[in-house]
């Protein structure tokens, strides 16, 4: 049997039964849609606690039309002074959005290209320094907050160098800050003179700020069209305006997500095509953070296809995205939806349409939150592995030193950090691993070079722990991961199991002082390191599974090595 709503087909919904249908019934007789529209705050809790000033992305396919003329001429006069790159330096909602646009588009001929750095890895910054021609060049600092630690060293590292190639009467043309009113990048974007500071609005939240300023700016400068991008937001919001659950895309899905969640089917895979990854990456973020809190959550897990179904436990859903309205599933979604497997359908046939899912998941993963009885507005955890990053500089620095020590594995190329001296790897991994229950998902947390061969080393590893574990296992890169699953993994109800993969030694580049700007360390060796160790010090406090190994150089011999010891 089938399932529609207007723009969604639902595959084996009698998996959700009889709980989709109670929550289609309830979420009409309460009244929800109404009194989301409402901004009524009590559709998720009794207290009205960062809810009430979070609603704003409600209206922002609207309001993000009265900006469109401002961008366009902004983008006009960056044009006109022989720009032709803009490079984010940001991270969580500050980059993910920019990233679907700057992949999911051409650019515009005449237009920048559009990159993002979000990383404070030291090899990855120094590379994109090496490549970069300054003089054409924008950089688009973007932060809700303007104090974000990895956005600050980016900014001291880029300004600095612009600042001793071009001069500093010209540096700061070639800056544009993105943030909200009063915060202290705002204040600096003045005082360093940049070229023009946007200002976000206060009640849109980071992860919902896809369609304002923060994701706008970007696609401008790309030469995306924005009207023609808002259409489809606009239309969708329309829509999600229909008190009928049924014929209301964004509450259908949400009850969806949300009732199988609360029946324990919360593992919601994603099959991605490569032209989706970055919508992926930006669904990863707004369901992990938004759901995974006081105990429960989604946890989004994303693939290329179907791998291994018979190795698929019965807590997943699973979502697939056809090209066009007409196409027949793949051979592996079609053997999937034979088992019974519960599968959700979404066209996405045109890239100007992604501003229409962008809302669409928004108002699903807010109807979701209502049924799991959750905050969707905020992180209350992810401050703990920002503060225990902060307690390992502290440390360093106390020690006289903010970079790691030389402690390069011999022989074998990795270490488990922590481990006693009688037991080797093979038998820690064994150890670890051996900790997984039912229900369970494997965390890969790699605070590593974003770098090709490594990435086909760590797909390959995911597959081994896919097949020896027969759980979902999900990847991320450090410190990126931080702000989009981190809440998730110290949130939950302790279903993760964390495997971190860190470098035992890094390369020193300095975070230049500049004035007016609080670097958080000296070197981005020294953060990056610290971020790694903060994060595993957060989840061990939360008594969370966590095994860490440290890799000698080269990297990828002992990625090879690990990938050993799985058989």
């Amino acid at each position: 049997m089938n399932m529609r709503s207007r723009d969604i087909q639902i595959v084996n919904p009698e998996r959700l039964a009889p709980e989709l249908a109670q929550g289609l019934r309830d979420l009409e007789k309460d009244a929800i849609v109404r009194r989301i529209w409402d901004r009524d705050w009590t559709v998720w809790k009794s207290e009205d606690k960062e809810i009430s000033n979070r609603l704003g992305w409600l209206a922002s396919p609207l309001t993000a039309e009265e900006e469109v003329p401002d961008l366009e001429a902004f983008t006009a006069s960056v044009r006109g002074d022989g720009l032709t790159k803009a490079v984010v330096l940001g991270m969580g909602g500050s980059s993910l959005a920019p990233e679907v646009f700057a992949r999911a588009f051409g650019t515009r001929e005449g237009f920048l290209e559009l990159e993002i750095l979000d990383t404070t890895e030291p090899e990855t910054v120094t590379a994109a320094a090496a490549r970069f021609d300054l003089e054409k060049i924008l950089f688009i600092v973007s932060s809700k907050s303007g104090t974000t630690a990895e956005l600050v060293s980016l900014l001291s590292f880029f300004y600095d160098q612009v600042r001793q190639e071009l001069g500093g009467e010209r540096a700061g043309r070639h800056f544009v800050a993105v943030t909200d009113p009063g915060t202290p990048l705002e204040a600096l974007a003045g005082d360093l003179h940049f070229r023009r500071a946007f200002r976000g609005r206060p009640d849109i939240g980071g992860r919902f700020s896809a369609l304002s300023a923060f994701g706008l700016l970007p696609a401008a400068l790309k030469g995306i069209d924005l009207r023609r991008l808002l259409s489809p937001a606009r239309a969708m919001a329309d829509k999600c305006r229909l008190e009928i659950p049924a014929d209301n895309p964004g509450a259908f899905l949400g009850t969806v997500l949300g009732t199988a969640a609360a029946k324990g089917l919360d593992k919601l895979t994603f099959f991605v095509p490569p032209r989706l990854e970055p919508l992926a990456g930006w669904l990863e973020q707004l369901v992990a953070e938004s759901t995974g809190k006081e105990g429960r959550g989604i946890v989004p897990v994303i693939e290329s296809g179907p791998k291994n179904i018979r190795d698929y436990g019965k807590d997943r859903v699973f979502v697939d995205f056809p090209a066009s309205r007409d196409a027949e599933p793949d051979e592996g979604v079609r053997a999937l939806a034979d088992t019974g497997a519960p599968l959700i359908r979404l066209i996405l046939d045109d890239p100007y349409s992604v501003a229409g899912h962008i809302f669409l998941w928004e108002f699903a993963t807010a109807v979701a939150a209502h049924f799991l009885h959750i905050n969707p507005f905020d992180q209350p955890d992810v401050e703990a592995a920002k503060r225990k990053a902060r307690q390992v500089l502290a440390g360093a620095a106390r020690a006289g030193s903010a970079a790691p020590e030389d402690r390069s594995p011999a022989g074998e190329g990795l270490r488990i950090a922590g481990s006693g001296p009688q037991e080797g790897p093979e038998d820690a991994v064994a150890r670890f691993l051996g900790g997984c229950r039912e229900g369970d998902y494997l965390a890969v947390l790699a605070f590593l070079p974003k770098r090709a061969g490594i990435e086909e080393l760590l797909a390959g590893l995911a597959d081994r722990l896919r097949l020896k574990t027969r759980l979902p296992v999900t990847l991320g890169f450090g410190p990126r991961y931080l702000h989009s699953t981190g809440q998730l993994h110290k949130g939950d109800g302790n279903r993760g199991l964390f495997l971190m993969l860190v470098p035992a030694v890094l390369p020193e580049v300095e975070i230049p002082a500049v004035p007016g700007i609080a670097r958080p360390a000296a070197d981005f060796a020294g953060l990056f390191t610290a971020q790694a160790r903060g994060d595993g010090m957060a989840l061990a406090e939360k008594g969370r599974r966590v095994l860490t190994i440290e890799f000698g150089s080269p990297i990828e011999a002992g990625m090879v090595k690990l990938a050993s010891l799985l058989g």
